[in-house]
């Protein structure tokens, strides 16, 4: 739960981006072993050629043959037989990202290959896939067929209020994960702003919390700025980092920041639960604690809960009650829609410093081919078993502004997050292609208030 999505078609692959000795820094004119062995590709993602003596052995180690071969199906599954190279880009002698044509769509890739001889592939990282000539209506049927329940929504961003582009399901409200670091940041924002508090004001550490994260593993008490917290609660979900600045803005004013930044029912959320709070209440060693909080019907009910139960609230989950199942997402989570989502960032983007937003812009959740696409892109996201969250602020080449949201969520079984992250990246295409997307009035130079 709670743990930073990460928004790469193929995982698995993810650590094998680089290879030794590569640098993007040198010419970009393609070597004849990367020519080659670009060319020979589409064999190998079709399951042909001679694997063995394609990739490294240190790529073999990470992704076996038979993991190869289950991914190659997963694409095959939803754009058909790879057909050819269609673009190739070096990045430097040795490597280069690539646009790979399928019967029914296209992938876009990065390929590195070893200077030596044999001059072996040593990275394959696939950034994404997009069925051909894709459309509105065609994403929307994407959404549609998932399992369980999904919405996702593009807005045009200007002087008032986020003006919908496309929606599916878009009022209505999910589990979102840690897409609720959104609030946290704004409370933040809103304090500096009015002069509380300062970016590189300093506090103590909380005693760790559940990963995902890096300061966990830290001591506590050690001293950590604003910004430094902050930076690493977005880009990185960390929740030892997220407790530490809840517990110093104070509960209720990031509550009232729930509703402040545009959620429709805040009271679905409130009280706002801190990432400690909400493993406990899902650990099946606390399911009479667990019964309780389902049974407390409203915000001052739940509240009331908190505040008898401090103790068990404080203690260290164990570990080994969580699987890969949900648990308690209907109830014990933090809520909102893809409008919702629209609106916190739009808040961010009208309300925040220029921190906040560069704060945002730290892990874009894209490839970096996506990416490119904007002038800005910032992201927040959430995931846990049966939950997956995305949500982008992103401004276009042209000046316009626009967010772009999803979720999905399911209570009977994981989701797949590689399908969701694939959707969100083609709506983000969609933003990106379209020169004649809808646009709110005065979104190219949208004035931020104070």
């Amino acid at each position: 739960m709670l743990r930073r999505t990460c928004l790469l078609l193929l995982v698995s692959l993810a650590p094998l981006l680089l290879p030794a000795g590569a640098s993007a820094r040198q010419a970009a004119t393609a070597s004849v072993p990367l020519e080659q062995r670009i060319a020979q590709l589409p064999e190998i993602l079709a399951g042909e050629g001679d694997y063995q003596r394609y990739f490294s052995a240190a790529f073999r180690g990470q992704v076996p043959r038979a993991k190869w071969d289950m991914l190659m199906e997963q694409i095959e599954s939803a754009i058909g037989a790879p057909t050819g190279i269609e673009k190739v880009t070096p990045s430097s002698p040795w490597a280069a990202a690539i646009r790979i044509g399928y019967e029914h769509g296209i992938a876009t890739a990065r390929i590195a290959v070893d200077p030596a001889t044999p001059h072996s592939v040593t990275g394959l990282f696939i950034t994404g896939t997009e069925p051909r000539d894709d459309s509105p209506a065609m994403l929307d049927a994407a959404f549609q067929a998932l399992p369980g329940k999904a919405g996702y929504g593009i807005y045009a961003l200007g002087n008032d209020t986020p003006q919908t582009v496309r929606e599916w399901r878009g009022d209505k409200a999910a589990p979102i994960g840690s897409s609720f670091k959104l609030w946290v940041l704004g409370a933040l924002s809103r304090q500096i702003v009015a002069g509380e508090r300062r970016w590189d004001e300093v506090t103590a550490l909380l005693p760790a919390a559940f990963p995902s994260g890096i300061v966990h593993d830290w001591p506590a008490g050690s001293p950590m700025t604003l910004h430094s917290l902050a930076t690493l609660m977005i880009s990185v979900s960390d929740n030892t980092a997220t407790d530490t600045l809840m517990q110093l803005l104070g509960r209720d004013r990031i509550g009232n920041m729930v509703a402040a930044m545009g959620t429709a029912d805040p009271d679905a959320t409130l009280p706002v639960l801190t990432t400690r709070e909400a493993f406990v209440l899902k650990s099946p060693d606390n399911a009479q604690l667990l019964t309780a909080w389902r049974g407390a019907s409203d915000p001052a009910a739940r509240a009331r809960l908190l505040d008898q139960n401090r103790g068990i609230l404080a203690s260290d989950p164990e570990p080994a009650g969580f699987g890969n199942q949900p648990l308690a997402t209907e109830s014990v989570e933090w809520f909102a829609s893809p409008g919702d989502e629209a609106r916190a960032l739009d808040w961010l983007r009208r309300n925040g410093d220029e921190q906040a937003l560069g704060i945002l812009a730290v892990n874009p959740g894209v490839s970096a081919d996506t990416a490119a696409r904007f002038d800005y892109i910032g992201y927040k996201g959430g995931s846990e078993p049966g939950v997956i969250a995305a949500n982008f602020l992103v401004r276009r080449k042209d000046g316009r502004w626009y967010a772009v949201t999803g979720n999905w969520h399911r209570p009977d079984a994981a989701v797949e997050q590689a399908k969701f992250v694939g959707l969100m990246q083609r709506a983000l295409n969609l933003v990106a292609a379209d020169d004649g997307a809808g646009h709110a009035e005065g979104s190219a130079a949208a004035p931020r208030s104070r």
